[in-house]
């Protein structure tokens, strides 16, 4: 295209070389994927179970590199197929209003002329002598379907068919050659910079090329992916696609779809550690608080991602990520799509996408994991940031000015989340555990109180928990002998007082908690105490933890100990992976309170 395009030019133009280019990068693409999966499956993973010492080392460092350059490669080739598919679609479109208004103009029998212009021949009855009005020429110069006032001459009625047929063929050649223009831009953009490495910075262009692609193909694909559908519809609708279809929509918008519940596991997997490093090149250089907090917690995800697995551990998945609000990560252990065990955690106060949330929150993930496996391999174990939790705005005080509005929004998302898990799990009946911690478990409760609950969850496992919104462990929905409680007796969170004596812990700080509990035992701050006799769920065994005012002064260890399998007295961790394995009979049971 010239930027003096004409309709016969438009009308030529044969899309199909368009699509063919695109074709050609996308078996780039391919090709590319292929050569980062060989390196991470097979040659990094061969090396490392074969070779020690520094050589390997250093060959290991090479071989991750090179697999991010594939990476890279993979990302930049997708998003140029993509944008010539776009570019030929949004042509098509135009030149399928152009063929329309020449048909229009071959059946009227007028002559369009190089230029737009139409001519039409003569026709009607003149008012004085009704002899035929002469014909003419109609040009689109300005807003389609404006003509000149007739005065008292009848007008021919060939000539408002004529303007409508030449403002159409002008209309289509205006637009394409706008087209022409903005995809011109984009595609001089999408070029990689000299050399064999792919540091940050040219990851941060590569997020930069796919917001731009992105928006250039709203209407290729953004528009038909199906953000307000069910689970189920997602599950059936990505099935639906031809597999170059999935291929894009894994290129340009890998952070929809990594993050669309009801999409399978291993595909989100591969969408969001693409999106990984574009969030990383995104946040790369930032010097505000929030964009270097998350950068640590994606590089440290990242780390894990490609760090070879120990013995007896199981393989990692990236359910989700994201910048949004505190940040978002959603990892499973163990593939939640083939197992029959699947078991999702959802951390409380004080999370966010951080260093910490990467290497605290996901080790009690894996550690349950690999635990629940030991009992039953068909198991998965998920730690689930989905939600603004809570953080920490008044130190120790925080507890009181908590409400419910985060935990109610993050019980929709955990809601649609499991939804998603049981969409696409290939077992006939999952067995499906929520795991609440802190004010996590506020937040599950939130979820099975929402609507018709979440039906596909079968055992509740709530540990450090300050209430859940409901006094009874029926009101739950899944039958109070399926709601267990963990609540170490040291643990200051579990005897919060209630929002009736919460001025007491505002005042008094963590002794605050202590002495409200003493007050109010079975009152927290989110409903009725879940270890207590009147809840009615079953309490196993918790270590008391570490005094909450002891020699070194105020320790919340007990409140972070639950998962803990290293420590004096793993009974809280062990108990959590049974119920986990579906062996919840097994639980060694503690009196409530």
């Amino acid at each position: 295209m010239t930027p003096t395009l004409t309709w016969a030019q438009l009308r030529d133009l044969k899309c199909a070389e368009l699509e063919g280019a695109a074709d050609g990068w996308g078996r780039s693409s391919n090709r590319a994927d292929a050569a980062r999966d060989r390196i991470e499956q097979q040659l990094l993973t061969g090396l490392r179970d074969t070779q020690e010492g520094e050589a390997a080392q250093a060959a290991v460092a090479r071989l991750r590199q090179l697999g991010r350059n594939f990476q890279y490669v993979y990302t930049e080739c997708g998003l140029l197929r993509t944008t010539l598919n776009s570019l030929a679609h949004e042509v098509k479109t135009q030149q399928r209003v152009l063929k329309e208004a020449l048909d229009d103009a071959a059946a009227l029998k007028f002559t369009v002329h190089a230029d737009g212009s139409v001519t039409y021949p003569a026709g009607g009855e003149g008012l004085i002598d009704g002899a035929p009005l002469r014909g003419g020429t109609a040009s689109s110069s300005g807003a389609p379907g404006l003509l000149p006032p007739s005065g008292l001459v009848a007008p021919n009625p060939h000539a408002a068919r004529a303007q409508d047929i030449a403002d159409r063929v002008t209309g289509a050649v205006r637009a394409a050659a706008e087209i022409d223009w903005r995809y011109a831009g984009i595609l001089r953009r999408l070029r990689a910079e000299e050399g064999l490495k792919v540091p940050d910075s040219t990851w941060k262009d590569a997020a930069g090329d796919a917001a731009e692609v992105r928006d250039a193909a709203g209407a290729y694909l953004k528009d038909a992916i199906p953000h307000d559908a069910s689970p189920a519809e997602r599950r059936d609708w990505w099935a639906g696609l031809t597999q170059e279809q999935r291929e894009e929509y894994l290129a340009v918008y890998p952070d929809q779809i990594g993050n669309l519940d009801g999409i399978p596991a291993l595909v989100r997997d591969a969408a969001n550690r693409d999106n990984l490093q574009l969030l990383i090149g995104k946040l790369e250089g930032r010097d505000d608080e929030k964009s270097v907090t998350q950068l640590a917690g994606l590089r440290e995800i990242d780390r894990q991602l490609g760090a070879a697995a120990k013995p007896g551990e199981p393989p990692m998945f990236l359910l989700g990520v994201s910048d949004e609000g505190n940040g978002r990560a959603i990892v499973s252990y163990g593939n939640p799509d083939t197992a029959k065990n699947v078991a999702a955690y959802v951390p409380g106060l004080g999370t966010a996408l951080d260093e910490e949330f990467a290497k605290g929150d996901l080790k009690r993930a894996r550690d349950t994991a690999i635990a629940t496996r030991e009992i039953d391999s068909s198991s998965a174990t998920i730690a689930w940031l989905g939600y603004d939790a809570p953080q920490f705005p008044d130190g120790m005080n925080s507890l009181a000015v908590m409400g419910d509005e985060r935990a109610e929004v993050g019980g929709r998302h955990f809601s649609e989340f499991v939804g998603g898990l049981a969409a696409v799990n290939e077992n006939e009946d999952p067995h499906m555990v929520a795991i609440g911690h802190s004010y996590g478990s506020r937040t599950v409760g939130a979820a099975m109180q929402e609507g018709g609950g979440v039906p596909e969850i079968d055992d509740i496992v709530l540990v450090g928990s300050p209430g859940v919104g409901v006094d009874r462990a029926e009101d739950l929905g899944v039958g109070g002998d399926h709601v267990f409680v963990g609540a170490a007796e040291n643990d200051a969170v579990t005897k919060a007082p209630s929002k009736l004596q919460g001025n007491l812990g505002a005042v008094a700080g963590p002794a605050g908690f202590v002495v409200g509990g003493l007050l109010g035992r079975d009152d927290l701050w989110f409903g009725r105490d879940p270890a207590s006799e009147a809840f009615g769920a079953t309490r196993f065994r918790s270590d008391e933890g570490p005094p909450l005012i002891g020699p070194q002064g105020f320790s919340f260890g007990a409140h972070s100990g639950y998962f803990d399998r290293d420590g004096a007295d793993p009974v809280s961790a062990d108990s959590i992976a049974l119920i986990a394995a579906g062996k919840a009979h097994k639980v060694k049971v503690e009196e409530p309170r």
